[in-house]
């Protein structure tokens, strides 16, 4: 009776991993020893960096608004304070966009807020 090998199995595992190293530089594109530590650096800062984007994003928006409201002539943190008081629930991201796409409308907010 001949051995059982898993050579199939291990052969389609290194395979798939290869195939995520891609496009990547020397030897981690070419040989599974390295390519292995490639891929799993890889997973892990794009695992942490899906996290880092959101906060990155709502820094931006802050920005954008504290923008906007200094060249209406109130500071960022009045304006938030005073859409809270209104009980205005838009969200940084909206306010981002109003700022940006329609100026109108915010400066109304901004108006409502000072008022």
């Amino acid at each position: 009776m001949p051995r059982v090998t898993n050579a199939g199995q291990t052969r389609r595992r290194k395979q798939r991993l290869m195939k995520t190293t891609r496009g990547y530089f020397g030897n981690k594109s070419r040989l599974y020893r390295y390519a292995k530590d490639a891929s799993q650096r890889a997973r892990k800062y794009a695992y942490r960096d899906r996290r880092v984007r959101r906060r990155e994003f709502r820094s931006l928006w802050i920005t954008r608004i504290n923008a906007a409201c200094r060249a209406a002539g109130i500071k960022y943190s009045v304006f938030m304070a005073g859409l809270k008081k209104l009980n205005i629930q838009l969200d940084r991201k909206q306010l981002s966009e109003l700022a940006i796409n329609d100026a109108a409308a915010f400066a109304a907010l901004v108006a409502k807020v000072k008022a």
